[in-house]
């Protein structure tokens, strides 16, 4: 997209003061108005696009022109003349700021045709603009019509097609006198953010839909415009993701014209829809649901916009961006921060024939930083990609191969899973594999829901993720529990006798996901996980370190600040763990070693006979208390063991001995602790704190990010093992 304003400052047709708060027209004898409101910058852009896109000389060109309206004076925003001596009208624009409602919009198109209709002499045609949306009329004072049109006529231009957009519309020869089409225009974050968030709002402001419809159907519109870019076209063939309008000529009625706009309009994106569904089964199960006119208002924020040229990072952030406020504030769902997941990813040795997974994927942030990972290789190796056949097919062919066969995704929300695939195709592919299913649920299940047969076990070379924190899966709830390890109560070596129940009643998804994760990884592949620090810290977690050192070397802990989640609504203190799984080989010696530790301290310190000795002489207490108690009071056994004297008694005994059991679990705890360092095979581990990571609890952007230099340290060390 143009940089209007910039143009407009280079070209001298404007001037900006030093704050940007005021704004000088230089072409009309050096009239500044104000600029410090959105509606402000929308105006200015306008003038100049009328200048430098429709070639009207500036000249012509009028701002806050009055209009007599009644007893009111009320003033049109712009009005091109069809004269230099600015007589006799031509044109009228009215300027609404960006975020302006679809309500308010329409408000502003019956004004600007009061306008028109208020000005002494006759007018020809009206614009209406908030900048990322256009609508177009020519109108007709003695009719007291309006006829809906894809654009003004560009100067010295009498007819307009009836369409606006057209592919490699640049290289259409421009005859004088004939309208020019124009292409779809790249954009950038902001403004993309604003036309998803505008076209949100415009489908379920009325009421007919609640937001998260609304948010699927918006979805299923952006598909459509992304199937509609990739179909090929000759040289200046209409795209079909736009409002075709209807002449006068053919239907004469403005209602029934328009009626008939729409459903061509639904006609085309429904086939648009069938066809991207034919290939993408699994993005989109049901229609779509919106009417004909819901559509083209969706069309009418989109139409122009080049989703494929657009920057592939604007594009992502921009959908992100929306998506996340949307989640959030209706699931209370979080997402990972890009600065984490860009860390991840980078210090991570990602290839192009690696298999890679996010057991809780989301919108899908990991997986799309590892393809722009292989994609950013795919550029490097094939750098003339864009001009060199040969090299197009083998660098598309880099990237895109991966994305098809190697991402893989698990969202356990449908809706949240659509999402994310719908974030992939907006980064161009890689959504085959991502699944709605529960993630914790056994890899037969999951190949059976889904027929992916990709979801197998010990065979992924990364997995990187950030698992749901703090809630609970129950057996009562979830069968599966009994099957997972971490699901059990943990095997006490100094116990003296066994549980006769060794299921958990519940457990916190985080553990249970670094379960799984293992078991879908290689020997020798990667896992990195976000974890709250509790699993990291707390003595009640101790068997889950044990366990993850059971399974895993321990490649490196990042420790990341108490804000890292704030702005996205969690507050959890948590760590990225760094995680590469050992050989079954490698596993087992460790897991015997342990025991054997384990079996030489307990015969070294008689622990077991230590036990009994104290369980005997506890008994012999119990015993000679109870009778001394029989016979002074002249009572039986059983009454004595009931009086308050003996409970007291007992109780005090009882912690007597459980203190020396304690002390003595302690030491032997320690001296396993130092007989583990000294026996087991040391290694080193990457340590590192992150007090700074590119923004604040806010989410705003600062200055410092010591993930960049913490990354580059953790990658030479990944390299070096």
């Amino acid at each position: 997209m143009k940089d209007y304003i910039k143009i407009g400052l280079e070209k001298g047709y404007i001037s900006l003061n030093e704050d940007m708060s005021r704004i000088t027209y230089l072409f009309q004898n050096n009239k500044e108005y104000a600029y410090n409101k959105p509606e402000d910058k929308v105006q200015a852009e306008t003038v100049l696009r009328l200048i430098l896109d429709y070639n009207y000389p500036a000249r012509r060109i009028k701002q806050f022109v009055p209009v007599t309206m009644g007893r009111e004076v009320k003033e049109a925003d712009i009005i091109v003349y069809e004269d230099d001596a600015c007589i006799r009208p031509h044109i009228l624009v009215e300027c609404k700021r960006e975020e302006v409602s679809e309500a308010e919009y329409q408000q502003a198109i019956e004004q600007a045709y009061s306008y028109a209709f208020a000005l002494p002499c006759d007018i020809k045609y009206v614009w209406v603009t908030s900048g990322i949306k256009s609508d177009y009329f020519e109108v007709d004072k003695t009719q007291n019509s309006r006829n809906q049109m894809p654009d003004i006529p560009q100067f010295g231009v009498k007819t307009v097609a009836s369409y606006k957009y057209v592919y490699d519309a640049h290289f259409l020869p421009q005859i004088a006198g004939e309208q020019r089409f124009f292409d779809l225009s790249a954009i950038d974050q902001a403004e993309l953010t604003r036309r998803f968030k505008q076209a949100h709002e415009a489908l379920w402001a009325g009421g007919q839909l609640n937001p998260s419809e609304a948010f699927d159907e918006l979805d299923k519109l952006i598909f459509c415009k992304i199937w509609d870019e990739r179909k090929p076209r000759k040289m200046g063939e209409p795209y079909d993701f736009q409002i075709i309008t209807v002449s006068k000529d053919e239907e004469k009625n403005e209602n029934k014209r328009r009626l008939i706009e729409n459903d061509n309009l639904y006609k085309r994106i429904i086939a648009l829809y069938e066809e991207g569904r034919a290939k993408d089964k699994e993005v989109f199960r049901d229609n779509i649901r919106l009417t004909p006119e819901k559509i083209r208002t969706v069309v009418g924020y989109l139409e122009s916009i080049n989703l494929s040229e657009t920057d592939l990072d604007s594009k992502g952030r921009a959908f992100e961006t929306f998506m996340g406020s949307f989640f959030r504030g209706t699931y209370g769902q979080y997402f990972t921060p890009r600065e984490i997941v860009q860390f991840v990813v980078d210090v991570l040795p990602i290839q192009y024939d690696s298999k890679v997974l996010d057991t809780s994927c989301g919108s899908g942030g990991f997986l799309l930083y590892a393809l722009n990972k292989v994609r950013t290789k795919a550029t490097q190796l094939y750098p003339k990609y864009k001009t060199d056949t040969r090299q197009y097919k083998h660098w598309y062919s880099y990237w895109h191969d991966f994305a098809a066969n190697n991402l893989y995704g698990i969202e356990i929300s449908e809706q949240i899973s659509r999402a994310a695939k719908m974030n992939m195709i907006i980064h161009d592919d890689g959504h085959t594999n991502v699944i709605t299913s529960d993630g914790l649920i056994p890899e037969k299940t999951i190949i059976e829901k889904t027929n992916n047969q990709g979801f197998q076990y010990g065979t992924f070379d990364f997995i990187i993720t950030n698992p749901p924190f703090g809630s609970t899966i129950r057996q009562s709830e979830q069968a599966y529990l009994k099957t997972y390890q971490l699901g059990k109560k943990e095997e006490d070596w100094l116990a003296v006798t066994t549980p006769p129940q060794n299921t958990r009643d519940g457990q916190n998804t985080e553990v249970l996901f670094i379960e799984q994760d293992y078991k879908f990884l290689k020997e020798g592949g990667y896992l990195a996980i976000v974890l709250p620090d509790g699993i990291l810290t707390n003595s009640s977690m101790q068997y889950v370190r044990a366990q993850i050192e059971d399974w895993f070397r321990i490649v490196a802990v990042v420790s990341l600040p108490q804000t890292a989640f704030m702005a996205n609504g969690a507050g959890v203190k948590s760590s990225i763990l760094f995680l590469k799984k050992w050989t079954k080989r490698e596993s087992e010696i460790l897991i015997n070693t342990k025991k054997s530790i384990e079996r030489r301290l307990l015969s070294d310190n008689g622990y077991l006979a230590q036990r009994q000795t104290w369980e005997k002489e506890i008994k012999q207490k119990q015993k000679e208390k109870a009778n001394e108690i029989k016979d002074r009071q002249k009572i039986l056994v059983t009454a004595a063991k009931q009086t308050d004297e003996y409970k007291s008694w007992n109780a005090n005994l009882l912690a007597e001995y459980a203190n020396k059991v304690d002390e003595l679990k302690s030491r032997m705890t320690d001296e396993y602790q130092q007989t583990k360092q000294k026996e087991l095979a040391d290694y080193p581990i990457f340590m590192a704190i992150a007090e700074e990571i590119g923004y604040d609890a806010t989410g705003k952007k600062t200055a410092v990010n010591e993930l960049n230099a913490i990354g580059e340290e953790l990658k030479r060390f990944i390299e070096s093992l």
